[in-house]
């Protein structure tokens, strides 16, 4: 299995990012797993949303290839317990030679044309969270989900 989490803006504090690079140094273990960030477009704060969301789109089909899965990170999306998550990666990716491409979008969400290229849509929680937390509660989720996978310690049920 081959993973990438594609994500739009940088983050802003370095103890955001070391905890996102140890979950990606975790994860690594188990997967191909990478992490890209679409920069932040410029002027963002004077574009309409919908304008915004439309660019933000552009970059992200960009990035990602036509057989890659794609699954976004999204409020809409279903929502799984961990062991429910585990399940659904082991059940669904573990025996792909597919990438899978998780996107975390702006804050304003994903545009039409990105909503349309999705197979996949998961809700992290009910809760509404900063996109940059969500990267890290992402990343420790995935991780989560393949010490489940292969039953080690680090999941206490």
């Amino acid at each position: 299995m081959k993973s990438l989490l594609l994500v739009v803006g940088k983050t802003n504090e370095n103890w955001l990012s070391e905890a996102v690079n140890e979950y990606k140094n975790r994860i690594s273990r188990y997967i191909q797993f990478e992490m890209t960030v679409i920069p932040d477009m410029k002027n963002r704060g004077k574009i309409e949303t919908e304008k915004l969301k439309k660019q933000e789109g552009e970059c992200i089909l960009k990035s990602i290839n036509d057989a890659d899965i794609i699954c976004l990170l999204d409020e809409q999306g279903k929502q799984y317990s961990s062991e429910g998550f585990s399940n659904w990666i082991n059940n669904n990716f573990m025996i792909t030679s597919k990438r899978i491409v998780f996107i975390i979008g702006g804050a304003y969400g994903f545009s039409d044309s990105v909503y349309k290229r999705a197979n996949y849509l998961i809700s992290l929680s009910p809760m509404t969270f900063s996109h940059q937390m969500v990267r890290i509660i992402f990343t420790e989720q995935l991780y989560r989900a393949f010490t489940i996978i292969k039953n080690e310690p680090y999941h206490h049920a």
